[in-house]
């Protein structure tokens, strides 16, 4: 066998939609993948190269910061400058440029495609050009019959969106610099349809909105009645794979499936399988109101153009996977778009004997999940106030009579069945109202907490029972109706009937004429629900034998701390949420919500503390100036007291010890003859000098 070496291609900007799907798509092409080893003979598979071995090696640009993980990519190159860039082409055997997204990569592409026709003489071995286009350069194309399609044959005759007329000139550089020499540098336009699948990009918008559930009519701007041309991104990568391999003679294909649905009949597609099966015709205008669709992409859904691909049917024998369009193969599409995103349905099922707390349970788990709590007394009033509508709504010259009638047989049966059982239902309809709801669209696609239900082995069985289907290895699995109901968590709630009549007994009477907690009521209910689940056929039997085991949990405290341990046991059991996440202009509102609250509470908190700092002062100042005050008060107060004191002193010495000189005759004064108590002068003189 021969070893082959496989081609280095270059895709620019990997982690865009379409990049990254083409370039995950050629590098899941093996050697004699396509091949009828059957139509092999044996000298012809000598010479075949190894089975299995890659096709192409891909390398590419990326331009966006994440640091997703894409293993099916060689190398990937991050802020190159053009002679870097230029380096990392010359290397590569067939360079590709995707310009159906991101207009910015126009300039690129066309310095690219340049670059290379420039250093042709220089090639160690022949390259190839693919330039990935769109069909907007055709879109203001006049046709000559609007029965007739346009074909690639007859590409000369496109006009473009006034949008797009940039694109249909990097178009007519790239055919021409293929002429040049194509044995050495081939260039290629591959027109692409309107890309669908694989998550989503153009159509995400409505997808989104559908499985989102929160509008009762999915938006169609404009009238709706154009044809749009469309292609699956898999079918795509497979016309760019045969574009490489059998480097066709005409340098222009269109890229388009068969079909040529409306736009109205997409979205109707769209918001049958995910929405709510209505759709509602809006002024086009009303689309710039929508910050989810780019200029580009909103340009992109008025296109009205009947296309074929009339080459791609005559050079390729293309393995197509949605070659019939959108519409029909719109289960597939779900399906792909469910699983691209991570939005799979959570399925639980709660049960338990009756106040053993079910329903809380149940709403935490809807509330943490975003979940639709499913209950019987909600879901058999909703179901009667909706048959009730469309009885009364229905419309006579409208196509759906026939639902009309059936709606108001079911409406007859379930009022007629209530009446005759005290409020309650029969078996086979409680089951089928609750199989309905289970099946509703916002249940299929956020998923369920099915709460209480159902409470025998029979119902479980006409609940979730439906007939079995033979693999293709012989054994018998479930229908998919059935998977697509079934509960992949059951919680089975237990506690001892002293803990539960003790709960009940320590209800507020509302809470207990609310669930029909009365005594009698509630003792009956509880030897019921303990005598089902003694028999061998219980609910939790049926589940065994499906393979679901039950999460048993014994509750045994009503305290918030155990409560919180339970469910924190339940969370970790179901794992990460399975919805969407807040978007980026979410994630700035919120983070641009929480700076404002910060920055006011930081405001607030300045304003506080000047404000205690201010009184604080204005006290400092005020006690200041009351003990300065007191101090002086004081200082009055011990002057005049000692002033008090000393007077006696003063007096004594004035009287005894110092005496005021008395003058004589003339002015002049003279020394007494003699001391107090007659002591001689000299002895006062002595005293008073120690």
């Amino acid at each position: 066998m021969e070893k082959v070496t496989p081609k280095r291609v270059f895709i620019n900007n990997i982690d865009s939609y379409a990049s990254k799907c083409v370039a995950k798509f050629l590098c899941e092409c093996v050697v004699g993948a396509a091949v009828d080893p059957d139509a092999v003979t044996e000298e012809e598979e000598e010479r075949k190269p190894h089975r299995g071995a890659p096709v192409f090696q891909v390398v590419g640009t990326v331009c966006d910061t994440c640091d997703e993980d894409r293993p099916h990519v060689l190398e990937e190159y991050k802020h190159l400058n053009r002679e870097e860039l230029l380096s990392k082409l010359m290397d590569c055997d067939v360079v590709i440029y995707n310009i159906t997204q991101h207009a910015e990569q126009l300039e690129e592409a066309c310095w690219a495609a340049s670059a290379l026709h420039n250093e042709m003489e220089g090639f160690s071995r022949a390259k190839m050009f693919i330039l990935v286009s769109t069909v907007m350069t055709w879109a203001c194309s006049k046709p000559v019959d609007p029965d007739v399609p346009f074909t690639d044959e007859i590409f000369w005759r496109r006009r473009a969106h006034p949008s797009f007329k940039q694109h249909m000139d990097l178009e007519k550089r790239v055919v021409k610099m293929g002429k040049t020499n194509r044995s050495m540098f081939s260039t290629y336009v591959v027109a692409s349809g309107l890309q669908y699948g694989l998550g989503e990009q153009l159509f995400h918008f409505f997808f989104k909105t559908s499985w989102l559930g929160q509008e009762q009519e999915i938006p169609v701007f404009g009238d709706g009645s154009n044809i749009v041309p469309t292609i699956h991104i898999r079918d795509l990568a497979s016309v760019i794979q045969n574009v490489i391999e059998h480097q066709p003679k005409p340098y222009y294909l269109l890229a388009v499936d068969s079909s040529n649905n409306t736009m109205e009949e997409i979205l109707k597609a769209v918001s049958s399988s995910l929405g709510p099966g209505r759709i509602q015709k809006r002024p086009f205008e009303e689309a710039y109101l929508t910050q989810e669709l780019s200029v580009m992409e909103m340009d992109s859904l008025l296109v009205n153009l009947r296309m074929e691909a009339v080459h791609l049917k005559e050079l390729f024998s293309i393995n197509w996977l949605c070659e019939s369009g959108l519409v029909e193969n719109m289960e597939l599409v779900v399906e792909e778009y469910q699983q691209s995103r991570g939005l799979l349905p959570i399925r639980v099922c709660v049960l338990g004997p009756p106040a053993v707390g079910k329903s809380l349970v149940s709403r935490q788990i809807c509330e943490h999940y975003k979940l639709h709590h499913i209950t019987l007394k909600d879901t058999i009033s909703q179901t009667i106030a909706q048959l009730e509508d469309t009885v009364r709504n229905v419309d006579p010259d409208a196509d759906n009579e026939d639902s009309a009638a059936e709606a108001k047989e079911l409406l007859g049966s379930l009022k007629e069945s209530m009446e005759q059982n005290g409020g309650l239902l029969e078996d086979p309809l409680l089951v089928k109202v609750v199989k309905d709801r289970l099946m509703s669209n916002p249940c299929r696609n956020q998923g369920f907490v099915l709460d209480g239900f159902p409470k025998t082995y029979e119902q479980a069985k006409e609940l979730f029972y439906s007939e079995e289907q033979e693999s293709e290895d012989g054994t018998s699995q479930m229908s998919s109706f059935s998977r697509k109901m079934m509960p992949e968590c059951v919680l089975s709630l237990d506690a001892s009937d002293v803990f539960l009549k003790e709960r009940v007994m320590n209800l507020p009477e509302r809470l207990v004429q609310e669930h029909n907690y009365e005594q009698e009521h509630f003792l009956l209910r509880l030897g019921r629900h303990r005598e089902n689940n003694m028999e061998d056929e219980s609910v939790g039997n049926y589940f065994d034998e499906l393979d679901t085991t039950p999460l048993y949990l014994e509750i045994s405290s009503s305290e918030e701390p155990d409560c919180l341990l339970l469910m924190q046991k339940i969370l970790d059991t179901l794992g990460q949420p399975r919805n969407y996440g807040p978007s980026c202009r979410e994630v700035e509102e919120e983070e641009r919500r929480k700076a404002e609250e910060r920055m006011k509470r930081e405001e607030q908190e300045r304003a506080e503390q000047e404000r205690r700092e201010e009184e604080e002062a204005t006290h400092r100042a005020a006690n200041w100036d009351q003990w300065t005050g007191g101090l002086e008060e004081m200082r009055q107060q011990e002057e005049e007291l000692l002033e008090v004191q000393s007077v006696p002193m003063t007096i004594y010495l004035m009287e005894h010890v110092m005496p005021t000189p008395d003058p004589g005759p003339g002015g002049v004064l003279h020394r007494p003859p003699s001391g107090p108590r007659g002591l001689p002068g000299g002895v006062l003189d002595q005293e008073q000098s120690l």
